[in-house]
């Protein structure tokens, strides 16, 4: 199972006449920073909150044993914190491909650290996409993740990596860090 959004996604945005465009990341592109980048902040965003919702085919699963990584959902008064890169529009041609499988990328406005806000991009994978897999149990997402592996590496590495990361940036995820929990 795939959706693939990378040519839905290269037509959403318009990056005629842009040098630069903020990108926000929350899960993998906090520590998997494989593209250039022209400065990199700490940031937030509101009204997000970060679940292991989606379904990895292609990443950290199969098609057969989908993995799970992270997306967002609507949360009135919540606040995901992230990373925020300032990239050059062409980063999009290998950000598109790596978030394909039904993540797409929305407008949002980022809280840096000192107060400064900018309009940026995110990518995420809603409800509607094939890959969603929704709201489990968290010891259940665990027990997925534990024995999920996919082409990009182990699930459960996706997971741990991501709590540290989190961990680095200050941020006390209780859904990341309670799924971290039952897997350790």
């Amino acid at each position: 199972m795939s959706f693939d959004t990378t040519e839905h996604n290269r037509h959403r945005h318009c990056f005629d006449g842009v040098s630069s465009v903020w990108l926000f990341g929350y899960g993998s592109l906090i520590y998997k920073v494989d593209f250039p980048f022209l400065e990199q902040c700490p940031a937030m965003i509101e009204g997000w909150a970060r679940r292991f919702w989606q379904g990895s085919h292609d990443h950290r699963g199969t098609p057969d044993s989908p993995g799970r990584v992270v997306t967002l959902i609507e949360q009135p008064g919540a606040c995901c914190k992230g990373m925020a890169y300032r990239v050059a529009p062409d980063v999009f041609e290998h950000l598109d491909v790596r978030e394909k499988n039904g993540y797409l990328r929305f407008t949002t406005t980022m809280t840096f650290n000192d107060g400064r806000q900018a309009e940026g991009l995110v990518y995420i994978a809603d409800a509607h996409n094939a890959a969603f897999l929704g709201p489990a149990d968290e010891a259940d997402i665990a027990r997925q993740i534990a024995v999920s592996q996919g082409p990009s590496g182990r699930n459960d590495e996706y997971l741990l990596k991501l709590a540290e990361a989190l961990r680095q940036l200050g941020d006390d995820d209780p859904h990341v860090f309670a799924i971290e929990g039952y897997l350790r």
